[in-house]
């Protein structure tokens, strides 16, 4: 697609294996801390996830998802490790759908930086004081015996036959997750996590032939991504959500990511979802890594340019309608992923058209768009008028 042929492309269609999106905002997984140890959804995940489908985003992902018991962040995550977990997610899918968006799931294993606190209960490991709550720590793997950080636990080593059993769990899950009518699967590879622990030198030390040479470390994410490709339909898309580097001296680097997105490329893999940082505890040491507006947008873009087909999110304090168009008509990306903008807005997507394409409420939900249509007609007559909200009161004494 010529970027100057496309009026607004925060808002042209994007189609990805089996489905076109309609619009380029994607909403970025966030954890709710909502569930119970059962790791089924519930009310509060069909209404936050339902809110971002009624306020127009293309793309909605539901927050990380664990592949088993000990690889949630959380006593309070979502999980995707038994059949008896696929129902309640399929009521949410099936919901996305029927606004028009595309329902997806975050899946994750949390690695050496599982059982821990909710934030805010602190969001650090779990300890025995947090047994008053019910939430007991429990024992975590990892590529090698390397604590995340201070007062952190030390995970087990993964032994081969751990590492063998991991990809299964991987793809038992993204089999249920297409099963629940998701039709993106976003492997949560970034932040420190199972497949990123893997992938960077600072968390594995391993001398087997899972660690040690670049490609050594990419062998267990590889055949993580390869096994779900075989394990989910072919028009069910695959994203990757990778840190593009670690921002630590002697870590995970953006050449080293242009290298990797090239194998994932080839095995399935259909968007990289660019985030950064987190290979340890303390995200403050990520010195390379400015958070200011857009943040990973340079990482988006690097991406981009080094790969010779394949689409890039990128996230991180996307806040304004044009700034997100600049995203993407600057070649920075190819979709915008939002998370905590939409916190505060839900329709911001909505606005956004307004704002891009000029006011008007056809795309919205025709029950809240009815309405809103008619409260324009009566706002422009009281302006016309000279009226203001205060007018009633502006000779009142206060």
């Amino acid at each position: 697609m010529n970027n100057a042929d496309v009026a607004c492309l925060l808002f042209a269609p994007l189609t990805i294996r089996g489905f076109t999106a309609p619009n380029r905002v994607m909403v970025s997984p966030m954890q709710q801390y909502a569930s119970d140890d059962s790791g089924k959804a519930n009310d509060l995940h069909l209404v936050q996830l339902g809110r971002f489908a009624m306020g127009g985003a293309g793309m909605v992902i539901a927050e990380a998802t664990a592949i088993e018991p000990i690889g949630r962040m959380s006593h309070t995550d979502l999980g995707l490790w038994s059949d008896e977990q696929i129902e309640p997610l399929a009521r949410v899918a099936s919901f996305i759908s029927s606004q028009g968006s595309i329902p997806g799931i975050q899946l994750v294993h949390a690695g050496r930086k599982a059982s821990m606190q909710a934030p805010w209960d602190g969001m650090g490991p779990l300890t025995q004081a947090d047994m008053a709550r019910g939430e007991a720590p429990w024992e975590t793997i990892g590529p090698s015996a390397i604590s995340p950080g201070p007062g952190w636990q030390v995970p087990l080593e993964m032994t081969g036959a751990d590492i063998i059993r991991n990809v299964g769990l991987w793809a038992s899950a993204a089999r249920r997750a297409a099963d629940a009518g998701f039709r993106i699967i976003d492997l949560h590879g970034a932040h420190g996590y199972l497949l990123h622990a893997f992938l960077s030198p600072i968390s594995n030390h391993r001398t087997d032939r899972y660690g040690g040479s670049l490609e050594n470390r990419m062998r267990f994410p590889l055949e993580v991504v390869s096994a779900i490709r075989a394990a989910i339909p072919a028009d069910c898309a695959l994203f990757y959500r990778l840190s593009v580097l670690d921002g630590i001296e002697g870590g995970w680097t953006v050449e080293d990511s242009l290298i990797f997105c090239r194998e994932l490329l080839a095995l399935g893999v259909d968007v990289i979802d660019c985030s950064s940082g987190g290979a340890i505890s303390d995200r403050t040491s990520d010195v390379r890594v400015r958070r200011g507006y857009a943040f990973h947008a340079p990482y988006s873009r690097a991406m981009r340019d080094g790969l010779d087909d394949g689409l890039v999110a990128t996230v991180g304090l996307i806040v304004d309608p044009h700034q997100a168009e600049a995203i993407l008509r600057s070649g920075d990306a190819d979709i915008v992923a939002i998370g905590r903008e939409l916190l505060a807005d839900p329709n911001w997507t909505h606005h956004a058209r307004n704002v891009l394409l000029g006011e008007s409420y056809d795309d919205w939900p025709q029950e809240a768009g009815w309405w809103l249509d008619k409260r324009v007609g009566a706002l422009r007559k009281l302006q016309d008028s000279g009226e203001t909200p205060m007018t009633r009161y502006q000779d009142s004494t206060m």
